[in-house]
């Protein structure tokens, strides 16, 4: 397709606009000519008249038309630039596929998905290509690393997963990632920490709060849907093993070698974001996962009023189970397990509709897996079937000669949006 012809794609909602200005300048022409009664209807049949006995009509009506568009679509593209302030030998076919995206993606559907680590981050990077009408539901449990010391030092919450889903959701997202997960080396109480942390750090203290900030923050990076912390107190987690033993902050959990049997919180009644709230109520689609089960996915179930909408919403909703078992955490665990925890959790086997599980595995699995206790969850389908559960299977890995195991970001948001259209 020409690249002039561009701006006539369906979708971008300017082709309106273009016959709007062409009758309108057509009538404003005709008015004038009219008023200085230099009769432009009759004179103008005229010279077509005389016109037509030496070229064929068919003709003269094409030329003049394609004539005409070919001067009205070169103004109005360099009035539009002009105004845009592009430079008059820029390509404007960025331009052309910012406009078509948005226009597409913002008719997309209503997704929450709900998480936190960099299991949602990968989700974020795929499904923001499906729509503009995007919501990341996110935990903030998380007290290890420069999040926790920020928290620990500061009294804010923990920032960490926050950054990554916004990052995840930028436009230009390896600028901002690289950006953003810059580590400073040295310095006195800069070390360790990362400019995006700080960066929401500064924002919070100069807008009073962890959602203005990330509001901020999403207008100056630009990004797709919006960022949500799923409470705004100051959660930590708690965890109850099967030994007997109490285990505190999300960073010790999987370090206390045992069995989880049950997880909460402290304080135990925390108060969900109404914003959380209201997006969880306006969703025709909601994910749970991927990302450590117990301590990414299930915080967001432990405030009350989350799973309760969750389970009451009408939108449909699917699990995206980890593609590996995690050390500490998830143990020998079969895809029904993961399921049991999420239902356990939330206090309703509606918590979900369905759980996407990934089909294929690298015939050279890496030997780093087995060394760190980490192996392939096993798919039970009778046991998830009993539970009412529906499974959907797809190759949801990239792609890797040296056996590695890591969701792919497209598959993944193709996946889920295939199940979503189809009702799978």
């Amino acid at each position: 397709m020409p690249k002039q012809a561009g701006w006539l794609i369906p979708g971008l909602q300017v082709k309106r606009w273009f016959a709007l200005i062409l009758l309108g300048t057509a009538l404003m022409t005709v008015g004038i000519l009219i008023l200085f009664d230099l009769q432009p209807i009759f004179n103008t049949m005229q010279f077509i008249s005389k016109v037509a006995t030496k070229i064929s009509t068919e003709w003269l009506a094409f030329g003049i038309i394609m004539f005409g568009a070919a001067i009205f679509f070169k103004g109005w593209q360099k009035t539009n630039l002009s105004i845009l302030d592009m430079e008059e030998d820029r390509d404007n076919d960025v331009l052309l596929e910012h406009l078509y995206r948005r226009r597409k993606l913002n008719r997309g559907p209503r997704i929450v998905a709900v998480g936190g680590g960099t299991g949602l981050s990968m989700l974020l990077s795929g499904v923001k290509n499906i729509t503009n009408n995007l919501t990341a539901i996110v935990t903030v449990g998380d007290d290890g690393g420069s999040s926790g010391r920020l928290r620990e030092d500061l009294g804010i919450l923990p920032p960490g997963d926050i950054r990554h889903c916004i990052t995840a959701l930028a436009d230009d997202e390896d600028l901002v990632n690289k950006l953003f997960k810059y580590r400073f080396n040295n310095g006195e109480g800069l070390e360790g920490h990362s400019f995006g942390n700080l960066f929401i750090t500064a924002l919070c203290d100069i807008t009073g709060d962890m959602v203005s900030a990330v509001r901020a923050s999403s207008k100056v990076l630009s990004i797709r849907g919006r960022v949500l912390p799923a409470t705004l107190d100051d959660m930590k987690l708690v965890a109850e093993m099967e030994d007997g033993r109490i285990v505190h902050g999300e960073s010790t959990i999987p370090e206390a070698n045992g069995k989880i049997k049950r997880l909460f919180t402290e304080p135990e009644n925390c108060k969900a974001l109404p914003d959380v709230i209201q997006a969880i109520r306006n969703a025709e689609l909601i994910i749970l996962g991927p990302g450590s089960l117990y301590t990414s996915v299930i915080p967001n179930l432990l405030i009350k009023e989350i799973s309760e909408e969750i389970v009451k919403s009408k939108a449909k909703k699917i699990y995206v189970c980890n593609i590996m078992t995690q050390p500490g955490e998830t143990d020998d665990y079969k895809v029904s397990d993961h399921l049991k925890a999420l239902v356990k959790h939330a206090g309703s086997n509606k918590i979900v509709d369905a759980v996407l599980v990934n089909d294929y595995l690298p015939e050279n699995l890496a030997d780093k897996y087995q060394q760190s206790n980490s192996y392939p969850v096993l798919l039970d389908s009778d046991e998830v079937k009993k539970m009412g559960i529906k499974i959907f299977a797809k190759k949801l890995i990239q792609d890797s000669k040296e056996g590695l195991v890591r969701h792919s970001s497209t598959r993944v948001a193709r996946a889920l949006y295939y199940w979503f259209k189809k009702g799978a």
